[in-house]
């Protein structure tokens, strides 16, 4: 198959450092000779890169008459075996010494050849096959002057030698088609402040960070959605800001950047500046080292594009010799939302600076105490020597200068940069860790924490640490967009002044029933109520729930009611501990209903009344979802009329059944299709019939009896699989067979298993897992088309550990599906303020590429010949075993469906 081949091809390309850290330190350095005290051998793991007489080790060289230099050599070891594939060497800055070339001699007995060492003391990469070694002689074999050396070796653990989670996570995964907002290296989980650097200033297809650049643009310190700015750049203060991008971009390498959750690190070529990046929920941490004397600035953007958004009017204050603040608005929002959202920031440097240089349009100042308006900024100038270092800290807030004060006051208000950077890296390791895997390749387990990072990682807070946010909902009624007024609100809060919960911007909840509502409730029970809670309180201030927040407003983006899976499935799961259920269902029943979310009134009402959404079989499909979701939640409640209501609409699905085709199709007004052509876009959202049929997962079997019988429906399923075989199960919005590049068709695989036939879904959940979602290179890992804040990330995460849930956790006795996992063991540790239990593992036997299909499983060592078992059961806690085998056993998992609460 064509994937397969590609990713041969794509795993070829120089493995930049995404992972672990540097371990070249913890080795005994020696050295055939050292030139002087000035010059040792320790100081090539000291950290100094590329500062011409500081940190470097030179040898005791001698030059004959004929030209005859003797070539040193430096080696290091350590206590233990170690696994490494990455070396990276820097010569000495000077470039009358110059080591031109040499070989690493490994203790194994292994040699790799270095060849065309830059001149200039920037980085040579050097990667080769994992080695286990105890040590590593680097021997010069061509050089050119007297006293030959090195600053620095950094030498990198291989991925399956990594200590920790945060080493396993590659940032780089699939950063040549992702958006501006995909790869952030400056944030904690779902944390306010998300900086990074962007290469390309676009929104989307490769826009924020792309691996193919090598130049870097400027480091934003906001990349959300709909959301960016407050863009940072230290230069050499000789360039001028007042020409943007252009002059003050420079060019950097992957050989010697590093990039980890929490944490970057990279060269500024054209600066000859070290900028390393970490950040705390709400500020963002620079650490600036100059390897030349210079005139330096650093510059602070306050004006124009920057991803998807624009900076406009602009204030800026200087407080101190060291400090200013101010604000400026965010407009110009593609997918719409608020016209105008205020973001709040104050900056900090760790040293005083000469100056406060500034600019206004194409005026530039030499030195300002405040400015304002539209294309403007700042940068304070400095006076360095080659080795100094300046730090600098930013928080931000959308509701007060007085808050973003208070947020760095709070969260850093020290200036110990390794301090915050190793906080940063634990808090990473304990969120990524609540799920542990052993077994499956490095590169499946590299995927697997890249998955979870993203889960993690999109959907961003916008509380302050006192609680406060901004409100900027309408509550006209119907999702409307228009300017509303600005307000400042604070979040509800415990009796000991803790917050309830969070507020937060995200991007749509578009059919995360098949991914985020079933995977944060496993690993992450608290961030799953904590979303829900904030959603039902942006619909307390606003009446509507929320689709795509942004700013304390909405954007509305995409269709129908989608949060409403959400936060039903986390009332089903006991999760919803920070808001009330029954006015959780007040807010969801009255948004279903003509005046809420769903659609306008006219459409709702047409909905009750015939069943489906005129010329919408996609909003259709969504629609009688949810309304099967809150029936489900009323039934529970006891609200038995809105239990009836709910039930009737959520089979009005079955209006758009074609009997010819066997699939569904749009309607117009008139009860006529509007085409049957199944592979058409028209009437569907960003699908086809072939795709999102087989969404109404809450009544499969209404589905296939309608069909003829599970026979026929898992024929006509496993046709569409068939022919989508070739795509790798990808295919642009609303072509092809199936799609896994987009949400509709995300449950496709998994239907088998309530249509009579689990070892089809065994099947094809792993194909689709290595096609769709197995590639590890900056060009695939989530079918190259778009990852969505951790939608397609939870689903090959769910893929690999082997549960899913069709239903989204939504019915009264939820469930998790059973497939095949790919990992030998997964050990998922229970929250225990949600759950009784202390962990749930499940572990798999004859686990291989070809033994995909299950032949026995048990749970708690007791035999279970379902596909399925209770969320009740999980969090208790418990050990589910799982014997694989490269036939499929076609009696296991037919035992029974579990109970759907449905009236057919």
């Amino acid at each position: 198959m064509k994937y397969k081949f590609l990713l041969i091809l794509l795993l070829g390309y120089i493995k930049a450092n995404a992972g672990g850290d540097n371990i070249a330190p913890k080795a005994k350095v020696s050295v055939s000779t050292t030139y002087s005290a000035d010059f040792s051998a320790q100081n090539v793991t000291d950290g100094i890169i590329g500062v011409n007489g500081k940190g470097e080790w030179a040898c005791m060289g001698s030059t004959a008459f004929w030209g005859y230099v003797r070539y040193p050599w430096i080696q290091l070891d350590w206590t233990d075996n170690v696994m490494v594939d990455r070396i990276v060497l820097y010569d000495r800055p000077d470039l009358k010494e110059f080591t031109g070339s040499g070989k690493l001699i490994f203790s194994d007995g292994s040699v790799e050849w270095v060849n065309s060492i830059p001149n200039n003391g920037t980085a040579k990469a050097v990667t080769f096959k994992t080695k286990k070694i105890k040590w590593v002689r680097f021997v010069v074999t061509d050089g050119d002057g007297n006293n030959l050396g090195l600053s620095e070796i950094e030498v990198f653990r291989s991925p399956e030698n990594n200590p920790d989670y945060t080493s396993l996570v590659d940032p780089y995964i699939e950063t040549n088609r992702g958006r501006y907002f995909y790869f952030i290296t400056g944030c904690r989980p779902f944390g306010m402040m998300s900086a990074a650097p962007h290469t390309r200033n676009k929104n989307q297809w490769g826009g924020g960070y792309n691996y193919n650049e090598n130049q870097i643009l400027g480091f934003g310190q906001i990349h959300d959605w709909s959301l960016s700015g407050l863009e940072i750049m230290p230069t050499a203060a000789s360039v001028d800001p007042v020409k943007g991008e252009a002059a003050w971009k420079s060019e950097y390498s992957h050989d010697d950047e590093i990039v980890q959750p929490g944490y970057q690190r990279v060269f500024l070529r054209d600066h000859k500046i070290w900028t390393e990046l970490t950040s705390t929920d709400r500020v963002s941490f620079y650490r600036f080292t100059y390897t030349q004397d210079m005139k330096a600035q650093v510059i602070t953007n306050l004006g124009g594009l920057i991803g998807g958004t624009t900076m406009v009017n602009a204030n800026v204050d200087q407080v101190s010799g060291s400090s200013y603040e101010g604000s400026f608005s965010s407009v110009g929002r593609l997918w719409g939302g608020p016209k105008d959202v205020r973001v709040f920031f104050v900056v900090q440097f760790d040293k005083q600076f000469k100056s406060l240089a500034g600019w206004k349009g194409q005026k530039r100042f030499e030195s300002i105490s405040k400015l304002s308006g539209d294309n403007v900024g700042v940068a304070p100038q400095y006076d360095v020597l080659a080795g100094d270092q300046i730090q600098m800290k930013i928080a931000i807030s959308y509701t007060s200068l007085e808050n973003a004060r208070n947020n760095l006051k709070t969260e850093c208000a020290g200036w110990d940069f390794n301090f915050v950077r190793n906080e940063s890296k634990n808090v990473w390791n304990e969120w990524l860790g609540k799920i542990d895997v052993k077994g499956g390749s490095t590169d499946q387990q590299r995927k697997f924490y890249t998955d979870l990072w993203h889960v993690l990682l999109g959907r961003h807070k916008i509380t302050d640490v006192s609680g406060d946010y901004p409100d900027r909902t309408n509550k006209k009624g119907e999702p409307v967009l228009s300017d509303t007024a600005f307000r400042i609100k604070t979040v509800p809060k415990t009796a000991n002044g803790v917050l309830k919960h969070d507020m937060y911007n995200t991007d749509a909840w578009w059919l995360t029933q098949w991914n985020l509502n079933v995977l944060w409730g496993l690993g992450w029970p608290e961030v799953q109520d904590d979303m829900s809670a904030a959603m039902l309180q942006f619909a307390d201030d606003g009446d509507l729930l929320p689709r795509g927040p942004v700013g304390g407003g909405d954007t509305f983006i995409m269709t129908s009611s989608p949060v409403t899976n959400l936060i039903v499935g986390t009332y089903m799961k006991g999760l919803l501990t920070k808001t009330d259920p029954a006015h959780a269902f007040d807010i969801i029943r009255r948004n279903h209903l003509p005046g809420g979310v769903l659609d306008t009134k006219e459409n709702i009402e047409f909905y009750t009344k015939n069943g489906y959404f005129p010329n919408s079989a996609g909003v259709t499909v969504e629609a009688v979802f949810q309304d099967y979701a809150i029936a489900q939640m009323a039934d529970k409640l006891n609200r038995k009329e809105d239990y009836k209501f709910f039930m009737k609409r959520s089979e009005g699905w079955k209006k758009l059944f074609d009997p010819k085709q066997k699939l569904l199709f749009p309607k117009d007004k008139d009860g006529k299709f509007m085409t049957t052509d199944p592979l058409s876009p028209a009437g569907w959202i960003e699908a086809n019939s072939w795709q999102a049929t087989w969404g109404i997962s809450h009544d499969i079997g209404g589905l296939a009896k309608l069909m003829g019988g599970n026979n026929m429906l898992c024929d006509k399923l496993n046709y569409a699989f068939e022919k989508a075989l070739e795509s790798d199960f990808v295919a642009e919005y609303g072509q092809g067979y199936i799609s896994y590049g987009n949400q509709p068709g995300l449950s496709d695989a998994h239907v088998f298993n309530y249509a009579g036939k689990p070892w089809l879904t065994q099947r094809w959940v792993r194909i689709v897992k290595e096609q769709s979602y197995g590639g590890v290179s900056p060009d695939l890992g989530y079918g190259g088309q778009d990852e969505d804040q951790g939608q397609m990330g939870a689903l090959s995460a769910l893929m690999g550990i082997g549960l899913f849930n069709l239903q989204g956790n939504v019915t009264k006795d939820p469930v998790y599906d059973i497939t095949s996992p790919i990992f030998d063991e997964v050990t998922i540790k229970l929250d225990p303020k949600y759950y009784k239990g202390k962990q749930f593992v499940i572990k798999t036997h004859n686990n291989s590429v070809k033994n995909c299909y299950i032949q026995k499983v048990t749970l708690n060592g007791k035999p279970l010949n379902r596909f399925w078992f209770r969320h009740a059961d999980f969090v208790k806690g418990g050990e589910l075993q799982i014997w694989l085998g490269a036939k499929p056993n076609k009696q296991w998992g037919i035992a029974g469906l579990p109970s759907m609460n449905n009236s057919n």
